[in-house]
């Protein structure tokens, strides 16, 4: 179970106490505050915390700061038996480094603040949110904003919030340079996480494949929905079916994979009551706590929406396909406009089977691989990169360990017996 100090009872947990060295096993020499939002962001921040495995000098702390997608967060931080203290508590608590894989609240804390992006690249264009010196005439014809680049989400009060942002790519520095110059000297290129997992993983194919179910002489569908009401899964359930009443079995596995916000938004029972007509059609079904780099490598296509999962099947070789919803609300320079520009779009009114063998027909692998190569320009090395600005941040030298990308567990599916 995690160790949850209660909003109501101020007093702190030991490793926080300005009396530490009195009650603490552990010579504590710094304390580093991991800001969650959602299981997204819990997920893609816990890539660094575990940079600093192995040393028993910091003392990781997870906090909780308000998001509409907070639902999961308290049973993610439970599952992995962390340290938590409420927010009230957290912002009057001296730390010497905070880290966050979302945005909101920030501005609270009185501490250093490394700002990691929670998905592959920065694709969506945001209006900015209007305030009093916009007046009228700038309410109704609010900016357009890169979300995770405009200053709506690193500046307050005319200061740049984040001691650092770690960014992917090379590409990003120059885009950050365009929304928001004055964050540009905390720019870190550390590359991607789970660019280097999903590279890591390619060799262990046969492994995935077997786990999702996948036979000798089948291939695997994989249906990939980010949240909303213009994903795929909120435009296009018909296409779920269509999928699975046209597509042979003995030539095809299904499975289907979503994103965290619609399992904490819903919740599991809702899911497997609003899948279980699909399961008993054959239809799989990935847990919304499985690893899904290996559902990306072991696809033989993808069918895919705005979410970054699409992106990183650039890497693989898939084929890709997109649904849901028209790409307004894209960043044109984006990878994923750029991918959604190039991969076909799934059609209401051909068969599916044809649309997939057309994909394969038409695939040019160039195409893809230029899309991935703009996902990291750092590839293999996050680990080792993240993790030296991270000790350079706290000021201590890091322990003489090697850090290298570990290939993806096998991923798991919902079963519909109540299991």
């Amino acid at each position: 179970m995690s160790l949850l100090i209660p909003d109501a009872d101020r007093r702190p947990a030991v490793p926080l106490r300005l009396d530490v060295e009195r009650w603490a096993t552990f010579r504590i020499r710094k304390r580093v505050l991991a800001v969650v939002h959602t299981v997204t962001s819990a997920q893609r921040l816990l890539e660094a915390v575990r940079l600093l495995e192995g040393d028993p000098r910091i003392q990781t702390v997870f906090t909780m700061a308000g998001d509409v997608f907070n639902d999961g967060v308290e049973a993610f931080l439970e599952s992995i038996r962390a340290l938590v203290v409420p927010w009230s508590q957290a912002v009057h608590t001296r730390f010497d480094l905070a880290l966050a894989a979302s945005y909101g609240g920030l501005h609270e804390l009185n501490v250093p603040v490394i700002v990691l992006p929670h998905g592959a690249s920065f694709n969506k264009r945001v209006s900015k949110r209007a305030t009093a010196s916009d007046g009228p005439r700038g309410r109704h014809a609010a900016a357009r904003e890169v979300y995770g680049l405009g200053r709506q989400w690193l500046v307050r009060d005319g200061e740049v919030v984040p001691a650092a942002i770690a960014l992917a790519h090379e590409e990003d520095r120059g885009r950050l340079g365009r929304e928001c110059p004055e964050a540009l000297p905390v720019a870190e290129v550390v590359g991607d996480p789970c660019y280097d997992r999903v590279a890591a993983s390619l060799p262990s194919r046969a492994l995935y494949r077997e786990a999702l179910g996948t036979g000798s002489g089948q291939e695997l569908v994989l249906v990939c929905s980010t949240w909303g009401p213009d994903s795929l899964l909120g435009r296009r359930w018909d296409l779920l079916e269509r999928l699975a009443a046209e597509l042979p079995r003995e030539e095809f596995r299904i499975a289907v994979m979503l994103h965290s916000h619609v399992w904490n938004a819903h919740s599991e029972w809702h899911i497997r009551s609003a899948f279980a007509g699909l399961g008993r059609a054959g239809v799989a079904l990935i847990s919304q706590h499985a690893e899904w780099s290996g559902a990306v490598v072991a696809a033989d296509y993808i069918v895919g929406d705005h979410g970054s999962v699409a992106l990183y099947g650039t890497m693989t070789g898939a084929r890709i396909l997109t649904a849901g919803s028209p790409d307004t609300d894209l960043d044109p320079g984006s990878p994923m406009a750029e991918l959604r520009s190039l991969a076909p779009r799934i059609r209401r009114k051909t068969p599916l089977r044809r649309q997939l063998r057309r994909s394969s027909a038409t695939y040019r692998a160039g195409q893809y691989a230029r899309i991935s190569s703009r996902l990291s320009s750092e590839p293999g090395r996050f680990a080792r990169r993240m993790r030296t600005l991270l000790y350079r941040k706290l000021h201590l030298r890091p322990p003489a360990t090697r850090t290298a990308p570990q290939p993806a567990v096998p991923p798991v599916t919902v079963r519909y017996d109540g299991s």
